[in-house]
């Protein structure tokens, strides 16, 4: 486990290599100075560039990431965001997404059909309405009251894969499936404030109802401005039953740096879940000096962080080795 001295030595080296914008790399970075963008899998390089429009120009960070996860989730060949994300078993595309900002709102959406951007309407039940979350036919009703188009999600492609699934119906999850889940985002504005976003279509293939970790403050996503953020992506089921992302910010609080809060996330379900060949968990962080940091299970996930100009495509350190 890396402590926080090594941590920085390792950004140094890798800030003297010349890294241009979309160069995929396999070192730490420097601690980038503010602004900093964070979100997972490779999705979300075109996220965080779309996110760092705001961020550069003086933007919020609240405002950062709901543009930001708003681009996978409108692009179709991203099969487990939005519009294009693969079905339950039963045809359907559910989706679910939570939003938080600086000053420790939230809101979320479960269980949502027919709207391409859950993340949005997550936004509007924070700031419209007295409650966190909106689930099923209630989310979709409050997002066509306001304005939003009801929309088939399901195209051509994720129905052909799906009537293929369907020949077997067998529900076994893949590890890092085509880069799979969740795009979750993490930013920290100029002003020093952070916030953060999370949205999916969840598990391909899932019982019709299931809701996984990402609309779930603490879970999936969650926000503290005294310390830091933290983001999940992976199988829900593990991260909703260690409330992962609080639990990284929390150790964030208890000193920890962001990496080292991130490795031990994952190690509290190592211990949970010895066998876990079919799962995978990565975790990514940030604090308040935008130090960045990010782990996961099984080796091949990665994540984008836009800071100091560069947006750079990183693979993970993982608790299992290649």
């Amino acid at each position: 486990m890396l402590n926080r001295r090594k941590f920085l030595q390792r950004g140094l080296a890798a800030s003297l290599v010349v890294n241009p914008i979309f160069q995929r790399v396999n070192a730490w970075p420097a601690v980038p100075k503010k602004p900093v963008v964070i979100s997972t899998w490779n999705h979300g390089m075109p996220a965080n560039v779309e996110a760092w429009k705001i961020l550069s120009s003086g933007g919020t960070a609240l405002d950062a990431v709901e543009q930001g996860v708003r681009v996978p989730e409108a692009d179709p060949q991203v099969m487990s965001v939005g519009f294009g994300g693969r079905p339950d078993r039963d045809g359907h595309v559910t989706l679910d997404a939570c939003i938080m900002d600086h000053k420790g709102n939230a809101g979320s959406v479960s269980f949502l059909e027919h709207i391409k951007h859950p993340i949005s309407v997550a936004r509007l039940v924070m700031e419209k309405t007295p409650h966190v979350m909106l689930s099923g036919d209630g989310a979709l009703a409050f997002a066509l009251q306001n304005g939003f188009k009801k929309e088939n999600l399901l195209t051509e492609e994720a129905n052909r894969q799906w009537e293929v699934w369907k020949e077997q119906s067998d529900y076994r999850p893949e590890v890092n499936i085509e880069n799979h889940d969740t795009i979750s985002m993490l930013a920290l504005d100029q002003n020093g404030n952070l916030s953060g976003a999370c949205t999916t279509s969840g598990l391909a293939y899932k019982m019709h109802g299931r809701v996984g970790d990402s609309p779930i403050i603490g879970a999936g996503m969650f926000c503290d401005n005294e310390v830091g953020a933290a983001a999940a992506t992976g199988h829900g089921e593990w991260v909703m039953r260690t409330v992962g992302s609080f639990l990284v910010v929390e150790l964030m609080r208890h000193g920890r740096s962001p990496q080292e809060a991130c490795e031990e996330a994952v190690m509290r379900i190592v211990k949970l879940k010895p066998d876990f060949d079919e799962v995978q968990i990565g975790y990514i962080a940030i604090n308040k000096a935008g130090e960045t940091g990010a782990y996961c299970l099984h080796p091949g996930f990665n994540y984008a962080l836009y800071g100091n100009g560069h947006n750079q495509l990183i693979d993970a350190e993982s608790y299992l080795k290649s």
